[in-house]
């Protein structure tokens, strides 16, 4: 019924203007664009722009909030506030709570930008980081997400790299020391492996506390049990080669300074924290995706290096 009255109204409509229409003189642009009959074009087209509604893109956003010139929408809107049902803590966040915040944000960003602090040099570094970022998650997080780590990887793994326990004698030194501070530091290691490292002399234990740097002095450089992600490369991998538990390294130089190393434990496979284990392959293997990434950009750009000013 509604439908109906609709179109009697639209009828009675055209056919009013279609009377109006033979009273005036269109006659000569009607017959340029081929008419002959002038109210039957004008009718026809009021009845077909009156029948025929426009078209609304499909994917057109609905406008929610407005700030200055910058539209919030609904989908925005409802993208942000699933985030934060996902992620809140204690107190739930409401739809008008996050509708504010957007508004504080968009605020806070115009601020910014009519202050000019989008063009400070610090905050630009800043926005590139976060740039870098992104691109590293967006890029590599599929491959990332594909990596699966076998019992035997991790076993084989472990039997490379073990979990263990050491101590030492430390000389500590800054990694940007002069070579004429790394001259003593090593006199001072030597004298304290010449003098007292000695059969028949101080324990191991004795001499650490009597002449070490650093926290692990006092309990007699025992540095407890460490997985290789937490000891200087150079000092794990020269402990690792001492294989047998009770045997001393020389004089090792690290990041951190000058060492003496006794290896005091290996802790066996059955022992040892295996999920941990699987967690350094999948580092391990993580690094190794970045690292062929990151070359593959590099092979792609022209990169130069002023070795001479770098030292």
């Amino acid at each position: 019924m509604l439908l109906q009255n609709l179109l009697s109204a639209v009828a009675s409509l055209v056919i009013r203007v279609t009377f109006y229409i033979m009273k005036i003189n269109l006659k000569p642009f009607c017959l340029t664009l081929g008419f002959k009959n002038t109210a039957i074009l004008f009718s026809a087209s009021i009845l077909g722009g009156l029948l025929i509604a426009p078209e609304q893109p499909a994917n057109a956003a609905t406008e929610l909030a407005k700030v200055n010139q910058t539209v919030i929408t609904v989908e925005d809107f409802e993208k942000k506030y699933k985030e934060n049902l996902r992620f809140f803590q204690l107190k739930a966040p409401t739809k008008q709570g996050v509708l504010d915040d957007l508004i504080k944000r968009e605020l806070g960003i115009q601020e910014a930008k009519k202050l000019g602090i989008d063009k400070d040099p610090e905050i630009i570094d800043r926005m590139n980081t976060v740039l870098y970022h992104a691109l590293l998650e967006k890029r590599l997080n599929k491959d990332f997400e594909k990596i699966v780590i076998s019992e035997s990887e991790a076993k084989d793994y472990y039997q490379r790299n073990p979990e263990i326990r050491t101590s030492h004698i430390f000389v500590a030194l800054r990694p940007d020391a002069s070579a004429d501070e790394q001259k003593k530091a090593l006199a001072r290691m030597t004298e304290i492996r010449d003098t007292h490292l000695k059969p028949g002399k101080m324990s191991f234990a004795e001499i650490a506390q009597r002449f070490s740097d650093g926290v692990a002095a006092p309990v007699g450089g025992d540095l407890d049990y460490n997985t290789r992600d937490k000891l200087d490369p150079a000092f794990y991998d020269a402990a690792v080669k001492l294989k047998t538990p009770g045997a001393t390294s020389g004089i090792v130089r690290s990041q951190f300074g000058y060492h003496i190393i006794r290896l005091t434990g290996v802790r066996p496979w059955s022992e040892t924290d295996q999920a941990q284990t699987k967690r350094l392959v999948y580092d391990e293997k993580r690094s190794g995706i970045f690292e062929q990434y990151m070359a593959d950009l590099r092979k792609q750009a022209k990169v130069s290096v002023n070795q001479t000013a770098l030292k």
